[in-house]
């Protein structure tokens, strides 16, 4: 049998419990939060007084702050490529709209709060372009993305059990800033975020927990090419108006680097991490290559860790189209 074939076997195999895990790690619509809870009633008196003192607040965040906020925004609002991108996984049939393409379809929903919730503040802030921020928006869903997974359930597993992981730790650190910052409801916002991120986290990594346990070598294999080849963003084809592919991504990183929103430590950390919680040094009955799989994977995160330390980070903030320095 080929790969292919073991892969959609393993993953009609596991179909039959997707519907707990949609119990277990998703939240009914009518439950969970919504981006108006926490922004201004635009129903309400004292709509007008709320966006003031919103705006007078957020007179104060600095301007690297400012653009690893706008490109988290971005980030969440390609959730239309992302999706399209999952829905055409090997097992995920939205034809027959199976368990799989039920879980995607609600992971999506819940995902799409995030850049609706992250919008309007920027909107109401009046301390960004939006005009900008909405046509770089629009060259991400139009320009795709390219995480290096195919249609391999098993990479595609890796990449958001990892991606989900790094968004908590962005948006959690971009919550505790704002709240030195004196940004107390922009701090909430972010941390209700973060709190989605984390127990999505969870769920795909219990998906690869479970393919370890029927399919050990080809998930250790998935993994060590998911590393080798590293994990990258999906935001890495940002760019402004007018530029090219991938133009602005870099600059985007210096800036959550220089604030320490997301750092190569927090690479390594995360790379570590799945090692303890998948338990990479004690999974048994594998075949030999998965075995020297097995073994550069334990020592990935040390030999990652000297790299990042040699990583010099420019101490000048780009300027973007995104946030112009009058405005702040």
């Amino acid at each position: 049998m080929s790969i292919k074939n073991i892969r959609l076997e393993v993953m009609q195999f596991l179909e039959a419990k997707v519907d707990g895990f949609v119990q277990e790690y998703l939240i009914p619509i009518e439950k969970i939060w919504q981006p108006s809870d926490f922004l201004p009633n635009s129903e309400g008196d004292n709509f007008f007084e709320e966006v003031k003192e919103l705006r007078e607040i957020a007179k104060e965040l600095p301007y690297d702050f400012w653009v690893v906020l706008v490109g988290d925004t971005i980030t969440e609002e390609a959730l239309p490529t992302y999706e399209s991108w999952l829905m055409d996984v090997e097992g995920i049939d939205n034809v027959e709209r199976n368990a799989w393409s039920n879980w995607v379809r609600q992971w999506t929903g819940e995902e799409n709060r995030h850049g609706d919730l992250l919008n309007k503040y920027l909107y109401l802030s009046g301390r960004v372009n939006m005009r900008e921020v909405e046509m770089t928006t629009q060259h991400l869903i139009t320009d795709g993305f390219d995480i290096g997974t195919g249609r391999d359930p098993y990479k595609n597993f890796i990449y958001t059990s990892f991606q989900e992981l790094a968004t908590y730790i962005s948006h959690n650190r971009v919550s505790q800033l704002a709240k030195s910052y004196g940004d107390k409801k922009l701090s909430k916002m972010c941390k209700m975020i973060a709190g989605d991120e984390m127990r999505h986290h969870h769920a795909y990594s219990e998906f690869v927990n479970q393919i370890f346990a029927v399919d050990p070598s080809e998930m250790m294999l998935a993994f060590q090419h998911m590393m080798k080849h590293k994990i990258v963003m999906p935001a890495g084809f940002l760019r402004e108006s007018g530029a090219k592919i991938s133009s602005a991504f870099e600059q985007f990183s210096d800036s959550a680097q220089r604030i320490g929103v997301y750092t190569a430590n927090d690479y390594v950390d995360i790379l570590q991490k799945l090692n303890s919680m998948w338990q990479i040094d004690k999974i048994s009955n594998l075949t030999d290559e998965a075995e020297k799989a097995r073994d550069y994977l334990m020592k990935l995160p040390a030999r990652m860790a000297r790299v990042s330390e040699r990583l010099v980070i420019p101490a000048e903030s780009q300027i973007f189209k995104w946030v112009e320095p009058a405005r702040l």
